[in-house]
C-alpha cells in the first residue's frame, strides 16, 4: 500500500501486516490530536513517543531494500522487529533522563546501547523514505564533532566532544533527536497533515479542482490556469508538492493536454503550481508554523506579510500558461465545459470552506495552531454532512490511517535532521558558515542570495521542503539577516538620518568618521565605513540605529527569501520529485519535463529579490500594494521576454525592449520612472497584440481573454 492511499479499511481484506498498520496509524494520529489538544506531556516525552511511534511504523511499512527478496517473511519479521527495538529504544531514553542525571550525567551499558539503536534506526529509516543524502550528512555530522574535526584546517576545525558527551547531546539537546525540530515535527506539522487528510477524505480535493474549472476553465489557457489555482489551493495544506502533484495532476495534466498543451508543459506547470502551495497562506504546508517556532514571530505576521508574494509567484505560473496557450492556440473541447458554481458547492463546498474558515479565524483571534488544527478537523466531519460526501465511522478511520501514512517520512527526517542541527549548533559551524557567506558575497547582499540559492538546490536534492528549510535557514538565514541590516544602515549613513545613539558607536570604533557623519554622507563612502566595521560593533550599530520592529521584519525578510529558495530542488534538474511525478502523469520525457518547470518556476528566483531590496514584505500597505502592482507588470514583462511570444511572436528588438521593462518595474525606482515603464509596456503589449494571430478563431473569442 502506498504513503498517499488507504482507501481500504476492511481488516477481513488485509494481512495481519496490514491490519498492524491500520491500528497503529490510527492509534499513533488519536494520540497525536489528544497530545496537542487537551494533553499536557513534557516536550521530551511528547517527542520520544512521536520518534517511536513513526519508526514503528516505518518499520511495518517500508523494507530494507526494493528488491523483490526483500519481501521474503523473514526479511520482512526483521525489518518489522528492527522498527521494535528502535521504538523501544526510544522510549528507554526519554525515561532514563533523571537516572543519568542522578549518577552525575553518566552513561550506562544499557544507555549506550539504546542510544546507539535511537541513532542507527534514524540513520537507515531516514534512508529508507528519502534515500541517501541525508543519512551520509547525519554520519558525516557526527563524525566531524567527535574525531576528525580535529585535522581540519582553517576555520572549520573543531576539537571534537567525548563520546559521552556527543551520545548525551545527540538524545537530550535542544536542537537534538528529540529535541525543538522534533517538537515541530509532532505538533504543526502533524496536526496540518492530518487536517489535509482529512479534507481529502470529506471531497474537498474534488471540490478545489472544481471550483477552479469554475473560475478558470473559459479563459484562454484555462486548462492550465485550473492547474495554477487547484495546485495551490491544494498545496497550501498538503505542506508537499509531490503529493499535491499527484492528487490534482492526474485532473489536470490530461485536461490541459486535451486542450492542446504539449505533455511536458503541462507536467511542468503541474509541478510548478504544486511547488508554489507552500508558499500560499494561511496555512502554508505548516511553513509559516515552523518559521514562526524558529524566529519566535507571530504566526499571523508570518502570513500576512506572505500573501502579496505568493500572488505573485502564481501570477507568473499563471502568464506562462497564457503565453504557451497563444502560442499553441489551446482551446478546451465543448464537452469538457466547466460546472457551475451552485453544482460544485452542492457536491463538496462546505468540508473545505467552513473547516478552513474556522481554522484562520481560530488563529487569529489567539488559539494555538494545534489546538485550532484540532478542532477543525471536528469541524471538517461535521461540514461533510452538509454534503453528499458524509464522512462515517469507516472514512474517519480512513483519513486517521493517511494522515500518519503521509507523515512517515517528514516525521522521521525531522526528527534525525536534529541530529545534524545539533552538530551545528554545538559547534557553532552555523554562524562559520554565515561568515563565509558574507565574505564570498563581498558585501553584497545579491551575491548572498544566490549563493543561498545554489547551496539550496544541492541541499534541497530529495529533502522535503520543511527538513532543507530548517537546514539551510540554520546555516545561510543569519548571513542574510545581517546583510539586510547593513544594507538598511548604509542607507541612513547616505541620508544622514542615523540616530545619535549610533553614532556614539562610531566614536569608540571610528573616531575619524565623525565629522562625516553630521550630515549626508557618499554611497561610496558609507559602504567603505561599514565594512570597515568590527563583527561586534555591527551588532551593537544595528541595536541602537534601528527599532524592535525593523529588526524582526530583517529577520523575517531573511528566514522567507530561505525558504522560498528552499522549494526550488522540486523543480529544478536533475533531482526534481515534484517534476518526475508530473511527467508520470503526462506520460513524458521526466528530464525535459524538469526542465519545463524550472523556467515556469522563475517566480522562486524573482521573488527573493523583491523580498530582500523593496518593501514588499517590509513596508506598510501602500508600499507593498505600490510594489506589488508594478511587479506583476514586471513579471508578466519578463516571461514574455523569456517566451520570444506574448500574444503573439516576438522579434529580438521587442524582447529586449520588453525584458529590460520587466527588470525596470521590478527594481525599486522613482515613481515616476516605474510609470514610465508601464506606459512602454503597455505600448509593446498594444502593438503585439496588434499583430494578425495565425491561430485565431471564432472559438478563441468565445472562450475569453
Amino acid at each position: 500500500m502506498s504513503f498517499e492511499s488507504a482507501e481500504d479499511i476492511d481488516v477481513r481484506k488485509r494481512s495481519k501486516t496490514e491490519v498492524a498498520i491500520l491500528f497503529l496509524a490510527v492509534g499513533i494520529a488519536l494520540f497525536h490530536i489528544w497530545m496537542n489538544t487537551l494533553g499536557t506531556l513534557p516536550t521530551l516525552f511528547q517527542n520520544g513517543f512521536h520518534f517511536a511511534g513513526f519508526a514503528l511504523l516505518c518499520g511495518l511499512v517500508t523494507s530494507v531494500s526494493r528488491k523483490p527478496w526483500a519481501q521474503r517473511p523473514l526479511i520482512r519479521a526483521l525489518d518489522i522487529g528492527f522498527g521494535i527495538l528502535v521504538a523501544i529504544a526510544a522510549l528507554y531514553i526519554v525515561n532514563a533522563e533523571s537516572a543519568i542525571y542522578d549518577r552525575g550525567v553518566r552513561l550506562s551499558s544499557l544507555d549506550w546501547v539504546m542510544g546507539s539503536l535511537c541513532i542507527i534506526g534514524a540513520i537507515e529509516f531516514t534512508r529508507r523514505t528519502t534515500g541517501m543524502i541525508i543519512p551520509v550528512l547525519i554520519v558525516t555530522a557526527l563524525a566531524y564533532i567527535s574525531w576528525f574535526g580535529a585535522y581540519v584546517p582553517g576555520v572549520f576545525r573543531f576539537a571534537g566532544l567525548q563520546p559521552e558527551t556527543l551520545m548525551f547531546r545527540s538524545m537530550y539537546g535542544d536542537d537534538a533527536l528529540f529535541g525543538s525540530i522534533a517538537g515541530i515535527s509532532s505538533t504543526f506539522v502533524f496536526m496540518f497533515i492530518l487536517f489535509g487528510a482529512f479534507l481529502l477524505k470529506s471531497g474537498a480535493g474534488n471540490f478545489i479542482v472544481n471550483i477552479s474549472r469554475t473560475v478558470a476553465g473559459n479563459l484562454v489557457g484555462g486548462p492550465g490556469l485550473v492547474a495554477v489555482i487547484a495546485s495551490g489551493l491544494t498545496g497550501t495544506i498538503s505542506g508537499s508538492a509531490v503529493a499535491n502533484t499527484a492528487s490534482t495532476g492526474v485532473i489536470t495534466i490530461p485536461l490541459m493536454k486535451k486542450a492542446g498543451f504539449k505533455p511536458q508543459f503541462a507536467g511542468g506547470v503541474e509541478a510548478a503550481a504544486s511547488t508554489g502551495g507552500q508558499l500560499m497562506p494561511p496555512i502554508m504546508g505548516a511553513g509559516a508554523f515552523v518559521m514562526a517556532s524558529i524566529t519566535q514571530l507571530p504566526y499571523t505576521t508570518i502570513v500576512v506579510v506572505s500573501i502579496l508574494p505568493a500572488i505573485l509567484y502564481f501570477l507568473t505560473v499563471a502568464f506562462f500558461v497564457r503565453i504557451e496557450a497563444r502560442k499553441v492556440n489551446a482551446i478546451l473541447p465543448p464537452e469538457e465545459n466547466s460546472p457551475t458554481v451552485w453544482q460544485v458547492f452542492k457536491e463538496g463546498g462546505p468540508p473545505f470552506i467552513i473547516p478552513v474558515a474556522l481554522l484562520i479565524g481560530m488563529l487569529v483571534i489567539g488559539y494555538t495552531p494545534t489546538y485550532a488544527a484540532g478542532f477543525a478537523i471536528l469541524t471538517c466531519i461535521g461540514a461533510s454532512w452538509l454534503t453528499p460526501n458524509r464522512m462515517g465511522l469507516k472514512q474517519i478511520i480512513a483519513a486517521l490511517e493517511l494522515g500518519s501514512r503521509n507523515m512517515i517520512m517528514t516525521a522521521i527526517l525531522l526528527c534525525s535532521v536534529g541530529l545534524i542541527v545539533n552538530v551545528i549548533s554545538t559547534t557553532g559551524l552555523g554562524n562559520t558558515f554565515s561568515l563565509m557567506i558574507t565574505n564570498w558575497a563581498g558585501g553584497s547582499l545579491s551575491i548572498a542570495i544566490i549563493l543561498v540559492a545554489l547551496a539550496s538546490l544541492v541541499l534541497g536534492m530529495g529533502l522535503p521542503v520543511t527538513a532543507a528549510y530548517i537546514v539551510l535557514g540554520t546555516l545561510s538565514a543569519p548571513a542574510l539577516n545581517q546583510l539586510i541590516l547593513q544594507d538598511q544602515l548604509i542607507e541612513q549613513l547616505v541620508s544622514g538620518t542615523l540616530p545619535d545613539a549610533a553614532k556614539a558607536i562610531f566614536m569608540l570604533t571610528a573616531p575619524e568618521s565623525i565629522a562625516a557623519l553630521a550630515g549626508p554622507m557618499p554611497f561610496d563612502q558609507a559602504h567603505t565605513l561599514i565594512k570597515g566595521m568590527p563583527f561586534e560593533s555591527l551588532s551593537l550599530l544595528y541595536d541602537t540605529a534601528f527599532t524592535a520592529p525593523v529588526l524582526a521584519t530583517a529577520l523575517l525578510s531573511a528566514h522567507m527569501i530561505v525558504f522560498w529558495l528552499s522549494q526550488d530542488s522540486n523543480v529544478t534538474p536533475p533531482v526534481c520529485l515534484a517534476s518526475f511525478t508530473a511527467a508520470a502523469i503526462a506520460k513524458s520525457p521526466p528530464m525535459l519535463t524538469g526542465f519545463y518547470s524550472w523556467k515556469i518556476a522563475k517566480g522562486l528566483y524573482f521573488v527573493p529579490f523583491l523580498i530582500a531590496f523593496t518593501p514588499l514584505m517590509s513596508g506598510n500597505w501602500g508600499e507593498m500594494l505600490e510594489v506589488f502592482g508594478f511587479a506583476v507588470f514586471g513579471f508578466w514583462a519578463l516571461c514574455a521576454a523569456l517566451e520570444g511570444h506574448w500574444e503573439n511572436k516576438m522579434n529580438l528588438l521587442e524582447r529586449a525592449v520588453i525584458g529590460a521593462v520587466g527588470f525596470a518595474l521590478m527594481w525599486p525606482a522613482h515613481l515616476y520612472v516605474n510609470i514610465a515603464a508601464l506606459a512602454v509596456f503597455a505600448v509593446v503589449f498594444y502593438l503585439n497584440k496588434r499583430k494578425p494571430w495565425p491561430h485565431a478563431t471564432a472559438e478563441v473569442g468565445a472562450t475569453g481573454t
